[in-house]
């Protein structure tokens, strides 16, 4: 089980990143390729070049100018964190640089959380220290989180 006071951190974390992945962060994308996606974005005159196949004929026959559907693409992405958590990275003036990149990966984990992505983790320093596969979910990412918090190098150097 966790000391009392590393849950109050994570569950501070917790709260600020999801403000910053809902704030700062917002936005739905959408993928900058066009063509037969799932989500229905309009209806356009057809012009020569455009795929027949599109062609909405019920807005055809009622205008008698050819019309096609256009969709758009939604993609889901696949994001992999890579955090060094080696000796090197335990300095700084006012934190260490190791507190801020838990930070930022805090971030971008429930960010992939509220687009619905999968996210994974990898924390090495010499070696591959740690390391989940690319998931789903809320309980996903508090795993990922409470893992960068408690699990700490075995290896010595920076590779």
């Amino acid at each position: 089980m966790l000391p009392q006071h590393l849950i109050a951190e994570i569950k501070h974390l917790e709260l600020r990143a999801k403000r910053l992945a809902t704030d700062t962060l917002s936005g739905d994308y959408a993928s900058a390729f066009h063509g037969r996606g799932m989500e229905f974005q309009e209806v356009r005159e057809y012009v020569p070049g455009d795929d027949v196949r599109a062609i909405d004929w019920n807005v055809t026959a009622r205008t008698n100018v050819p019309h096609i559907k256009v969709y758009r693409e939604e993609r889901e992405l696949t994001l992999m964190i890579a955090v060094d958590i080696s000796s090197s990275v335990r300095t700084g003036h006012t934190r260490s640089r190791l507190n801020a990149g838990v930070e930022l990966a805090s971030v971008l984990a429930w960010l992939s959380l509220r687009n619905n992505d999968r996210v994974g983790l990898l924390l090495f320093s010499d070696r591959i220290e740690h390391f989940i596969p690319p998931l789903k979910g809320r309980a996903h990412v508090w795993r990922l989180i409470k893992d960068l918090y408690t699990i700490g190098p075995k290896g010595r150097g920076t590779d």
